[in-house]
């Protein structure tokens, strides 16, 4: 038997990536495993993922599976602009700050990004850099990037999608949505996915799934087909083809499948629910502190709408914490942490994680 490395019982707040894989996902993959089926995307599950995500995303949309969120944002960004074309995103989307310039070196895209207070882009916000179209000078602005929940943990309404569609395709430009936590987003919002993508404008996006209880495993969604090209190719041009495409299939459909608690709530919005009300749970117990006096020094820079917390305190005293659970600065700089849920945090994770914040905050 192999020897277990890690304690099982450990929980930090960095990342929901730091989660393990849902048992249910195990299961799932486990299914798929018996005998043979036709590799590269030629087998029943990927063809029933396919059936799954046009009942979810619209009749036209066509899906494939990817190794990672960094290839789904890649890959989707090189199938909608032309050599000569730009994206628009925030100064803080993933694209822009956490992908080790793999837009603009392996797909060759130009990324204009767009200082954001709360992570969401609008309109206005856009049209800094919507302009120049035929300066042979400046590189085209042709497509519109936003991050549903974003960086920041904020969630876009349907609404505000729909305006950023609306404004991105009068100008020409197609709207390609980064989905890492796009189960969290609907899970806050309490609507089907294809009220705030497809039906809101979304043209392409990358659907998330590591960070929701699967191993390794994401997607890029094509939700109308005239506004991207090659994906067939370019998947495998870019390395992000899995021969044994029925895993990832598999894995996927798993989050789609009825949860089985009575809910009527899909496997991966009973995730993400769960995860989004520890985050909801952590914020209420440090507001609470922070009310009654008994916690000092402690601030918050961005509303709690996901499974993110946004925190202020100093970096000193985030250092001392941080010897007991992990977790990131944000900017440290300014002091800013952030503190993540995930699928399986418990309350009694949040507790411990309280105690520790009012060991080092305690007035």
């Amino acid at each position: 038997m192999t020897e277990r490395l890690h304690d099982p019982d450990y929980r930090g707040f960095a990342s929901d990536n730091y989660a393990g894989i849902h048992p249910e996902v195990l299961v799932a993959i486990a299914a798929a495993n018996e005998g043979h089926q036709v590799a590269y995307g030629e087998d029943v599950y990927t063809e029933r993922l396919g059936e799954v995500i046009r009942r979810e995303f619209g009749d036209d949309a066509e899906v494939f599976p990817v190794f990672n969120g960094t290839g789904a944002n890649v890959v989707s960004l090189k199938s909608i602009l032309p050599p000569w074309g730009a994206v628009i995103g925030t100064a803080n989307a993933h694209i822009h700050t956490d992908e080790g310039g793999a837009p603009e070196r392996i797909a060759g895209v130009k990324i204009y990004p767009v200082p954001v207070p709360h992570g969401k882009l609008t309109p206005e916000l856009i049209a800094t850099e919507a302009w120049g179209w035929g300066d042979e000078h400046r590189a085209q602005p042709l497509a519109v990037s936003i991050t549903q929940s974003t960086e920041l943990g904020t969630v876009y309404t349907p609404e505000e999608v729909r305006a950023v569609a609306d404004y991105a395709h009068g100008n020409g430009m197609a709207v390609h949505m980064d989905g890492a936590r796009l189960w969290n987003a609907a899970a806050a919002l309490g609507v089907p996915f294809r009220e705030f993508t497809s039906e809101a404008g979304v043209d392409i996006l990358s659907l998330g799934g590591t960070k929701n209880g699967l191993l390794g495993v994401e997607a890029i969604v094509l939700i109308d087909p005239q506004a991207g090209t090659g994906l067939k190719y370019l998947r495998k041009l870019s390395m992000q083809l899995s021969s044994k495409m029925r895993f990832a299939s598999a894995q996927l459909l798993a989050l789609f499948e009825d949860a089985g608690d009575g809910s009527g709530d899909s496997l991966g919005i009973r995730s993400a629910k769960h995860a989004n009300a520890m985050a909801a749970l952590l914020r209420s117990k440090l507001d609470a502190g922070v009310a009654d006096g008994s916690i000092r020094g402690l601030g918050f820079s961005q509303e709690t709408q996901a499974n993110a917390v946004f925190a202020e305190l100093a970096p000193e005293s985030a250092d001392r914490i941080r010897e007991k659970v992990r977790f990131y600065d944000w900017d440290r700089s300014l002091g800013q942490v952030r503190w993540m849920t995930a699928w399986d945090t418990t309350e009694a994770d949040i507790d411990r994680f309280v105690a520790a914040v009012r060991e080092e905050l305690g007035a």
